[in-house]
């Protein structure tokens, strides 16, 4: 029997890469073909074994999902393309998602007459957005956005679910009892305090691992990150903190740090991320009875389409508007995208398997809710941001530098362009490059030029240069630690003796192109070629 749940296993994994292959070529989000597939399954009665049929094994599985998809959520934002935004996405993701929830709790309470527990509890479990949906949608058609919407959507997508989580158990403690107002703010304020705390925590203990501890190859190296993204979710869960906000601030914060294998680690956690959201829409389809749907789908779609005109829009507006830099035509865009995902459905199986009291049946509402938005609403996002004029032509989502790097034999390189330069004050058609050797782009200050023939390299500027990577056999590097013994400390590097090149130093955090001028500290650790 083991043996048959294994090749039903890989059949199943076989039919979601082909789904995923689909849902590109039709533009619809690959995640909905994954919860079809599940729903399918479950009623088929595939899988002989009753304990994927049980709410709070998949609560398990599911929430050890949602561990590694917020992790590589983190993992892949690049510090340097949010930063401008970041204080809206993360008033989005918090004080947004608060007011979501608020609202939909009011609507379920005074328009279809439920009562004030199980509202706020609908209200909470719902309140997040869903970010992989989006992307798969625009990353589908190639759609890049204007005026640094994207990595908006990015951010907030991204973090908001621990703050949904928070308001969950919250509304849970109140609807059992087990909670005042003032026992729900200091809960709100230990798992916020103490999810930041150990994330922080952790992430720093990650990063003197990473540089200090020789792994010995990426397969190490990636094994002790998947560690520290179950311990960023596990300690402060044990101490009451919440763990998805640890979870994502450890990823972030690893995300945009320079550390060895990093490459390999990213291929390797991308395959995770995709694992994982096929095992949690799989595992939510299979606890559906299709036969049951009809009574709850009304309700879903009542709360939905509020959701859709008033709730997400209110709070978008109310938080987006005061900063005076964003138009009606890209709020109302981001409003519109605000699509509910899988953290809503593990949400409402919390909520079901805690043995709350609920005259609903939250699951089955909430699951109607998700696949409304995700089936409509992710349908309609491409036609909505063209009757936006929201799409930049000249760009997409597809692919960044880092994307190329870890795909291709390309290599990136940046040099600055210093006053005495042979490159400033040039043309780039001037200037006699080798072949298969490109210029790409110019970083002028916070403006990033595209590289053409008539541009111009000015003193302070620097170049991104393209090419291809080296193949070749392997050269033999050597490392060495510069001791405070050492005569070569304050030295520069032509004034040092010795055989092969040094091609690199490590210098705490950063890594330094040596020539023959640069000085020598104690620590540095030298990358030499011989």
């Amino acid at each position: 029997m083991f043996t048959i749940l294994l090749l039903i296993i890989v059949f199943v994994l076989f039919i979601s890469v082909a789904l995923n292959g689909v849902s590109l070529k039709l533009g619809i989000p690959k995640v909905l073909a994954f919860l079809l597939l599940g729903v399918l399954v479950g009623h088929l009665k595939v899988i002989p074994y009753s304990s994927f049929e049980d709410f709070g094994f998949v609560q398990n599985v599911c929430t050890a999902a949602l561990i590694f998809i917020m992790f590589y959520g983190g993992f892949g934002t690049r510090w340097v393309a949010v930063k401008h935004i970041v204080v809206e996405a993360g008033l989005l993701a918090s004080v947004g998602v608060a007011i979501t929830a608020i609202l939909t709790s009011l609507f379920c309470f005074y328009g279809l007459g439920w009562n004030l527990p199980e509202s706020l509890v609908l209200g909470a479990v719902v309140s997040s957005t869903d970010a992989a949906s989006v992307f798969s949608i625009l990353r589908a058609k190639k759609l890049g956005l204007k005026n640094n919407t994207a990595p908006m959507l990015e951010v907030e997508s991204g973090s908001n679910d621990p703050m949904a989580c928070m308001l969950t158990i919250a509304m849970m403690s109140f609807m059992k009892g087990t909670a005042s107002g003032g026992g729900i703010a200091l809960m709100l304020l230990m798992q916020i305090g103490l999810g930041a705390i150990c994330g922080l925590s952790i992430a720093y203990l990650a990063i003197q691992g990473l540089q200090k501890i020789n792994m010995h190859g990426s397969g190490y190296s990636s094994l002790f990150l998947f560690a520290v993204a179950i311990a960023s979710y596990a300690v402060p869960d044990v101490m009451g903190g919440n763990g998805y906000l640890s979870v994502y601030l450890v990823g972030i914060i690893l995300g945009n740090e320079e550390f060895k294998e990093k490459r390999a680690i990213v291929n390797f956690f991308d395959g995770i991320n995709e694992m994982m959201q096929v095992i949690t829409f799989f595992l939510i389809g299979i606890l559906v009875v299709p036969a049951n749907l009809y009574r709850d789908f009304i309700w879903a779609a009542m709360i939905f389409i509020f959701m859709l005109i008033v709730a997400r829009p209110a709070a978008v507006f109310s938080i987006l508007a005061p900063f005076r830099k964003y138009k009606f035509k890209q709020m109302s865009f981001i409003s519109f995208v605000g699509l509910r995902g899988a953290s809503a459905i593990v949400f409402a199986i919390m909520c079901v398997s805690g043995e709350s009291a609920l005259q609903h049946d939250l699951f089955n509402i909430v699951f109607c809710l998700v696949f409304i938005s995700i089936g409509l609403q992710g349908s309609l996002i491409p036609w909505v941001a063209k009757k936006m004029n929201m799409i930049d032509n000249n760009s997409n989502v597809l692919k960044t530098f880092n994307d190329y790097m870890e795909d291709n034999s390309l290599l990136f390189s940046q040099v600055e362009i210093t006053n005495d330069s042979y490159l400033a004050r040039r043309l780039i058609k001037d200037i006699h490059l080798p072949k298969n050797i490109l210029i790409a782009l110019i970083l002028r200050g916070k403006e990033q030029i595209i590289a053409k023939g008539d541009t111009m390299m000015l003193p302070g500027d620097k170049a991104i240069f393209v090419s291809h990577a080296y193949n070749g056999y392997e050269a033999i590097f050597l490392e060495k630690t510069i001791k405070p013994t050492s005569k070569r400390i304050g030295k520069k590097i032509s004034e040092t003796t010795g055989t092969g090149i040094i091609i690199m130093i490590r210098r705490g955090n950063k890594n330094i192109i040596p020539n023959g001028n640069t000085v020598l500290h104690e620590g540095d650790r030298l990358v030499l070629l011989r």
